[in-house]
């Protein structure tokens, strides 16, 4: 596990709900690109259902992260874009399945117009940082 240091309110900013202002770390960089709703055969998972799409992300994540030798400790930062700001509670839901609220990563939430197909409600992109 790499060397964290979390402050979620730096002086002179206003304290977060679901995420961390600043997260500074030491060791290698790992960057994963976004992750889509797709399992393993690149099926799409749980159409027009962002509870479902959120797991599998999460899930396409964590897979992700352990071939470069991470894990959700290891994330800094987070990008979720979503197609409808009404899908951010899916999202937490599943991520608070893998990150507890005490070790929460910086993180942005952009809603967009549309994503790569019309039938992807998410996508999530990572940054971590993995000890030497």
């Amino acid at each position: 596990m790499s060397d964290l240091t979390r402050i979620p309110a730096p002086d002179g900013v206003a304290p977060a709900a679901q995420y961390t202002h600043v997260v500074a770390a030491t060791g290698r960089f790992v960057a994963v690109s976004g992750q889509l709703p797709l399992d393993e055969d690149g099926e799409l998972v749980g159409e027009g259902d962002p509870a479902a799409q959120a797991r599998q992300v999460f899930e396409n994540l964590r897979r992700c992260l352990a071939a470069a030798g991470a894990n959700f400790d290891d994330v800094v930062k987070l990008t979720y874009f979503v197609t409808d700001m009404a899908h951010l509670p899916a999202v937490r839901a599943a991520r608070a399945a893998h990150i507890p609220d005490d070790r929460l990563p910086a993180a942005s939430a952009v809603q967009v117009a549309a994503l790569v197909a019309p039938q992807f409600l998410m996508e999530i992109e990572a940054l971590a940082v993995v000890a030497g």
